[in-house]
């Protein structure tokens, strides 16, 4: 049976894991590469990583970063945020990204999926979908879940992995943040109507909600950010938690 995985998320802003509120109020939280670090030492099965700064600067700051991420790590990371054609995602993989993640430019251009994965494959392509439930429908938000679309979750799902995602990564906007559990129910239908593996995102706050999440959908990941960064759920807690459970994971052997 293929193993669960559990994957951290760290916003990078400048060079710098930050904690913030809409990319506001922003906290240093520490060492993107000392954290990808622990992380991968503790156990975790892969990283993402999502570049939020504003500025070119900070764009240059964040492909540095990349490359030394890449010389450290033992693990997959993904790398998001700011990639709006081909050759931003060229310079992020080029710089040693195992996965870079798309999320509104391809939402507005969405051949961009097309051009990646045709350029570099499926299995580089990881597509991002954020989605807000209102009156029975899963709309699908952009521009960091602010402004809504007319896509739909499903649909659009199914035409980005058409296009060549490799896997989607699903955060319900109406549970991120509230620490309540994942949107287990969509959740269940989207990794049963997707050939390829769904990565769940938002309301991770406590292990029963990753137990939850794997012993009631095919979905294939879970991630999260604060509890991992504040300490709540270490990961080799969890790790050894979801083992009891019968959730089949990677444990590494102390």
């Amino acid at each position: 049976m293929v193993a669960k995985r559990v994957i951290p998320c760290l916003d990078v802003y400048e060079g710098n894991t930050v904690k913030g509120v809409n990319f506001l109020n922003l906290r240093v939280m520490g060492d993107p590469v000392e954290m990808g670090r622990a992380y991968s030492l503790q156990g975790a099965d892969e990283l993402v990583y999502l570049d939020i700064s504003a500025t070119n600067e900070g764009r240059g700051t964040f492909l540095s970063l990349v490359r030394r991420v890449a010389e450290t790590l033992n693990i997959p990371f993904t790398v998001g945020g700011g990639i709006s054609t081909p050759d931003d995602a060229a310079r992020l993989l080029d710089s040693g990204a195992d996965k870079i993640s798309l999320n509104s430019a391809a939402l507005r251009t969405p051949g961009l999926i097309d051009k990646v994965a045709g350029r570099y494959g499926s299995q580089f392509v990881v597509v991002a979908v954020d989605a807000k439930l209102s009156a029975e429908r899963w709309s699908v938000m952009c521009n960091g879940g602010k402004v809504s679309t007319d896509r739909e979750l499903f649909e659009w799902a199914k035409e980005a992995v058409s296009r060549g995602a490799g896997e989607i990564l699903f955060t319900s906007m109406n549970n991120d943040g509230t620490k309540s559990g994942f949107a287990v129910e969509a959740l269940d239908k989207l990794s049963r109507l997707l050939s390829v593996p769904v990565i769940a995102s938002g309301g991770a706050g406590a292990k029963e909600h990753f137990r939850d999440l794997f012993l009631n959908t095919n979905a294939d990941a879970a991630l999260a950010a604060s509890v991992f960064h504040e300490g709540t759920i270490p990961v080799p807690e969890l790790k050894q938690y979801l083992d009891r459970c019968g959730v089949p994971v990677r444990i590494i052997e102390s």
